[in-house]
């Protein structure tokens, strides 16, 4: 029989059913996948819709298929997961499933509400297939409410969640509500989506009992608001955009200098004591109108207007020596090429490579987290579209004669 995927991570010996497409699901099985869990993602005929999420897409393409070859949003998201090719509108694919099921710590779904209901999975279904078994839902609105039968998507949630109108340059600098650069209310959900089946994991094994995990991106996208839904709740007031300005702290944005962009993040009365000092300023701190952070947040138009003309003055790297030997956080603004490029990146494992069957040698970005134990790892690279049923079946019990009837039907 085929072997399960081994690992010496921390969730070695939890099986994870991946049914999920797209990002937020798939993020999260593959946090758990990075951590050690052995997850086997069941895609439809067509395969993930992200497979033809591109250009980029690298290996050999299948033109007679349509097949551009492996995508490269596809690829970032997929590592360490077994993958298998299931028909779930046919008896036959569903079978396979609860036989999965069946053998499964955790199942991860991102179907619309009530879609894994229309195809016979119930809870009562499941609870009766694995009793232990941790069902994670993903949807755009939540399993209940007005809402819930509504179709999610990462932008249309950034628009309604309220992120949208924060984000972005101001009315009167010419600007409009902008999406931040990546999914981010995919991958905060699916972070969040992890996290509660860590929890749920820890419970069954107290209780020999799974429980349903209703995560939604709408929910932890307004969860991800923190201080400016504070700034509504306890202030009253309705924040609007203000490009890198922070809405509490000041100087905490962004300045032009003589050759590029600098961050500059003051977020103490300390910090701003020795940054004033670094830029040849000591007077500002000295001023009433910029005495305190309140003081300054009042005043943050003039204090913007002096700084600007200062900062102005100098290169980015001259700025950035004065202000680390002062202690002040800085940092350049810098392009994706040149972060994926940096020393310290690059000390970290951030830049990680995996052996692809038909693209070769694959970077991807590294495990942001680090345990000491029980480090995760990158075993298996991104599956080609049905790359593991046989084995999967194998180990589901099935004969070879089943599997063949299986492909022959158009089931696998």
């Amino acid at each position: 029989m085929a072997q399960r995927d081994q690992s010496s991570g921390p969730l070695a010996g939890v099986r994870v059913c991946d049914l999920s497409t797209v990002l937020a699901g798939p993020y999260c099985t593959m946090l758990l996948a990075d951590l050690g869990a052995d997850v086997v993602k069941v895609e439809p005929p067509a395969g993930d819709p992200t497979r033809h999420y591109g250009p980029p897409y690298a290996g050999t393409p299948d033109h007679g298929r349509g097949y551009p070859g492996e995508s490269g949003y596809f690829l970032s998201i997929n590592r360490n997961k077994r993958g298998i090719r299931a028909d779930l509108r046919t008896a036959a694919g569903r079978g396979i499933v609860e036989r999965l099921l069946a053998r499964s710590d955790v199942l991860v779904e991102n179907l619309r509400t009530g879609g894994l209901e229309r195809l016979g999975f119930s809870d009562e279904t499941l609870e009766r297939v694995n009793r232990r078994l941790i069902r994670l839902s993903i949807t755009g609105y939540g399993r209940t409410g007005p809402g819930a039968e509504r179709p999610g998507f990462d932008f249309i949630i950034q628009a309604v969640s309220g992120l949208m109108s924060i984000t972005g340059q101001p009315d009167d600098a010419g600007g409009e509500p902008t999406k931040v650069g990546v999914a981010i209310t995919d991958l905060v959900t699916g972070m969040l989506g992890a996290v509660a089946v860590l929890a749920a994991l820890r419970e069954a094994e107290r209780t020999g009992r799974g429980q349903r995990i209703d995560v939604s991106l709408l929910e932890s996208t307004v969860a991800s608001l923190i201080n400016q839904a504070a700034n509504h709740l306890v202030g009253g007031a309705v924040p609007g955009r203000m490009g890198n300005r922070h809405p509490n702290i000041t100087p905490y944005e962004t300045f032009a200098t003589a050759d590029g962009q600098i961050a500059v993040a003051v977020g103490s009365e300390a910090q701003w004591l020795r940054f004033c000092a670094a830029i040849g300023l000591p007077e500002l701190a000295t001023e009433d109108r910029f005495a305190s952070n309140a003081d300054r947040v009042r005043s943050r138009d003039a204090l913007r207007a002096i700084l600007e003309r200062r900062i102005a003055e100098r290169s980015t790297d001259a700025w950035l020596a004065v202000l680390v030997a002062a202690e002040v956080p800085s940092g350049a603004v810098r392009d994706i090429g040149q972060v994926l490029s940096d020393p310290q990146v690059l000390a970290r494992e951030m830049v990680a490579t995996v052996d692809h069957p038909t693209i070769g040698p694959l970077p991807l970005t590294g495990l942001p987290f680090k345990l000491s134990r029980t480090p995760g790892s990158i075993r298996r690279p991104p599956p080609l579209l049905g790359e593991h049923t046989d084995d999967v079946l194998a180990e589901l019990g099935y004969e070879p004669g089943e599997m063949e009837a299986l492909r022959r039907d158009g089931v696998v």
